[in-house]
């Protein structure tokens, strides 16, 4: 049986699970399974050493559990890629207005201030969520199987069933769209310096 005060320190991560998982696999029903059997392997291991934060640790677990549901979906007979038409988030002409003749920052980025000092704070994870929701649904989940699930090119261009050069520009495009997304709603207010 579980410390009850340890489980609920883990409850209060619930809802950022929930929203990875839901980022990730578009599927309700799924991202829940996938955040339930999270806390339940939380729960049921003595894994927690305390020598990351209790949410990197939770995240982990969860990248695994997210990462064997979407091959148990590939499994499944009825499992079709649906990844959708690459066609709009691969023009990369949105983006050349940020930059001038020689390639170099037409303007140059807004001043983030201290980053670090900004990723300690909760409010800076719920303005990058924003932003993430507010990105396609492919280059978000490209972004994520990417950046939050640490998978390598070769098995995120397998699962999506794209090319490597499809990958980079999508992936350029998901960071382009959350930089301009992060200066407009986190960044542009001093909410970094506070």
């Amino acid at each position: 049986m579980a410390d009850p005060a340890f489980a609920d320190q883990i409850n209060t991560h619930r809802g950022y699970l929930l929203r990875v998982a839901r980022l990730q696999l578009r599927d309700h029903d799924r991202a829940e399974d996938v955040v339930q059997e999270t806390l339940l392997a939380a729960l049921s291991g003595s894994g927690f050493s305390g020598k990351s934060s209790l949410k990197t640790w939770l995240t982990g677990i969860l990248k695994h559990k997210i990462v064997d549901a979407i091959r148990k979906k590939k499994r499944e007979p009825q499992a079709v890629a649906s990844f959708g038409s690459l066609d709009s988030e691969l023009d990369i002409d949105d983006f050349e207005a940020l930059f001038n003749d020689q390639g170099a920052w037409d303007t140059q980025p807004a001043d983030w201030g201290d980053p670090e000092a900004a990723l300690q704070r909760r409010e800076f994870f719920d303005a990058l969520d924003f932003c993430l929701e507010k990105l396609p649904a492919n280059a978000a989940r490209a972004f994520m199987m990417r950046e939050v699930m640490e998978l390598d090119t070769e098995e995120i261009c397998k699962e999506l069933t794209i090319t490597a050069n499809n990958l980079w520009v999508i992936l350029y495009r998901a960071r382009m769209s959350l930089r301009q997304c992060l200066e407009q709603n986190w960044f542009a207010g001093g909410a970094a310096r506070g």
